[in-house]
């Protein structure tokens, strides 16, 4: 009796110490699981990120990666606090807030013609050296070097705005012309004079109060508004054949002003969406403007390269665009770059920038990815095949000169050059050289 006593007591007392010691783990184990959680929640909490732009798409766009950037990085989610201002607001308010020292965003958008701007004197905008180059080789660098100086990079566009021609092919065929026949200007001109003849209407229209008709034909041509030192070459031959070549097309008839005075107008949209005119000259990211704002050409416009003046120049130039920036307010820039770098530099973000905007991506290994032939409603507008033009002009994309004067010579071009040679009909000549006179 007193053994199996002294045995309960034993197997009691090893059953109090297990329990003790599973207890004890397990109290243990519990505190490390809340401390770990903790620590979790911890860094989980999201970092706040404003970015201001002028464009509703870029916001929605930002917001689309800000949500896909949270899902694959859960330790570091961001919180985009997005505003879309109307464009000379969103420009003034930024440059007011960076010279002043105080209110500005995160991160920002400039247009092209505005960076010039913000590059003066103590540049206000965070370096982005060390996201881009680590990309440079997968990248067209000439769309940074739009928003760079003295070696830093301080913008990352959303595209390469290559310049194409989009022909109304429904028209062309009535006027038994061949887009792929259109090697030159003169090929051009002389096609314009058959579809007029044939069809009575304009080959194509060009802009009097902005400058994606005349920029464009300039850059090709192996000129600019500004050379690579930022000196003002407008009254150069190659502005001037140009120019001249434009005004002379609208005096015979086989261009017409665009209604509304630029591609953008509603007067316009309308206008083409009816058959206005058999073609029009714009950058890649135009395409956008057909599939939103002219829905009945659906399936009638093909994408071709651009005529050139002589054989031997390139087929397309790098037209228009919009950086985004991180300003040095920001007291999240390491957060904003990776956030940046994430939405405009990956592979993934290129791809996105396609399929939701239709934009042609600055990373040129992405061109042939299976995903941009993946269907959405450029490919069902277009076609599966309008890379293969982006593809054939690759090395023939001609840089844009942007610098500290790109503001002033493009203000005045929009609002007073192409105006006069185009609508006023006065000499070319004449009006090239009021601009440089006057900008200088």
């Amino acid at each position: 009796m007193k053994r199996k006593l002294k045995l309960s007591s034993a197997a009691l007392l090893a059953s109090m110490l297990l329990l003790s010691a599973c207890t004890s783990n397990s109290s243990t184990n519990n505190e490390a699981a809340t401390a770990k959680n903790d620590s979790a929640t911890k860094k989980a909490a999201p970092v706040k990120l404003s970015f201001w732009t002028f464009n509703e798409l870029h916001q929605k766009f930002f917001e689309s990666m800000a949500e896909s950037w949270n899902k694959a990085h859960p330790e570091q989610p961001v919180q985009l606090e997005a505003t879309t201002f109307p464009y000379d607001d969103n420009h003034n308010k930024l440059l007011v807030a960076l010279q002043s020292g105080t209110g500005a965003p995160d991160m920002a958008d400039i247009e092209i013609s505005k960076i010039g701007n913000y590059l003066k004197g103590d540049v206000q905008l965070a370096a982005l050296n060390d996201i881009v180059e680590p990309e440079k080789a997968n990248l067209v660098m000439s769309r940074l070097d739009n928003y760079a100086k003295d070696g830093k990079y301080y913008g990352i566009d959303y595209h390469v705005g290559a310049q194409v021609i989009y022909y109304n092919k429904e028209i062309l065929d009535k006027a038994g012309v061949n887009a792929d026949e259109i090697k030159t200007w003169d090929d051009y001109e002389k096609a314009g004079k058959q579809v007029l003849e044939k069809t009575g209407k304009p080959m194509t229209t060009v802009e009097t109060t902005d400058q994606w008709s005349l920029w464009p034909m300039v850059v090709q041509h192996g000129s600019d508004f500004l050379d690579k030192n930022g000196n003002v070459t407008l009254g150069d031959q190659a502005n001037l054949e140009s120019l001249t070549y434009l005004q002379k097309l609208v005096k015979e008839k086989v261009a017409v002003t665009a209604p509304g005075g630029f591609h953008h107008a509603e007067e316009y949209y309308g206008f083409m969406n009816k058959g206005g005119a058999a073609s029009v000259w714009m950058p890649m990211w135009y395409m956008g403007r057909f599939t939103d704002y002219m829905p009945d050409l659906k399936g009638k416009i093909i994408i071709k390269p651009m005529p050139v003046f002589k054989q031997g120049e390139k087929r397309s130039s790098g037209m228009g665009g919009t950086g985004t920036v991180i300003t040095k307010q920001s007291k999240n820039q390491d957060v904003a770059k990776k956030f940046l770098s994430y939405a405009k530099l990956s592979k993934e973000g290129n791809i996105q920038i396609w399929s939701q905007l239709g934009f042609d991506p600055i990373r040129s290994d992405v061109w042939n990815d299976p995903a941009l032939k993946a269907d959405n409603k450029f490919t069902a507008y277009f076609g599966k095949n309008l890379w293969d033009v982006l593809i054939s002009v690759k090395d023939e994309i001609a840089p844009t000169n942007i610098k500290e004067k790109t503001p002033a010579v493009s203000d005045y071009i929009k609002t007073k050059t192409i105006f006069q040679a185009l609508n006023d009909m006065k000499d070319p000549k004449q009006v090239l050289d009021d601009a440089v006179k006057n900008i200088k």
